[in-house]
């Protein structure tokens, strides 16, 4: 074993796959951001922590709105997912920007993205740990798959640009259910 740099952690232990995470401001703008740092917290009822910097434009309105969808993009996505993260919602709309086409939620005023293959609906039900780690809990209040899409490649951010596409599927018997 050799050393390893604490900076370069995150680079190990990745959250799972990018996602995008879209509000609506209180002007009633839509707004997308890429997201990296999330985990699920629990099953039943779903509950998502996720950190969204107080530096990035989504942070007040997902603070005020207190909702959010979080779209799932599959590989095919990953020019436009990289477009979001490199560009601030401050200066531009992002959805026409970047060539996203929104659409209605049923639970949440923050949109859906029609290209993901999956869109969950969220609620923020914790901030506790907002002003302190930039946390915040949520729970999926509605969940949305698109059947058009039915084996999508999920990207995973390895820092500075590097993405792990997933890969092959292994099943192994497992005695939980």
């Amino acid at each position: 074993m050799q050393e390893f740099p604490l900076s370069k952690v995150y680079q190990l232990l990745e959250p799972g796959p990018v996602v995008l995470l879209t509000t609506l401001d209180r002007e009633g703008q839509a707004n997308v951001m890429t997201l990296s740092w999330h985990m699920m917290v629990d099953f039943e009822p779903p509950l998502l922590a996720c950190v969204v910097s107080s530096n990035d434009y989504s942070f007040n309105a997902l603070r005020a709105s207190r909702e959010c969808t979080i779209a799932v993009p599959a590989v095919e996505l990953a020019d436009k997912v990289v477009q979001a993260g490199n560009t601030s919602g401050r200066n531009v709309g992002k959805f026409q920007a970047i060539g996203l086409t929104p659409l209605p939620g049923r639970q949440v005023q923050a949109p859906l993205i029609a290209e993901c293959f999956a869109n969950l609906e969220c609620k923020v039900i914790d901030t506790r740990l907002v002003n302190k780690f930039n946390i915040f809990v949520l729970e999926v209040v509605q969940a949305w798959i698109d059947s058009g899409q039915p084996h999508p490649k999920t990207i995973h951010h390895q820092g500075y640009g590097q993405f792990v596409v997933d890969g092959e599927t292994i099943l192994i018997a497992s005695q939980m259910r």
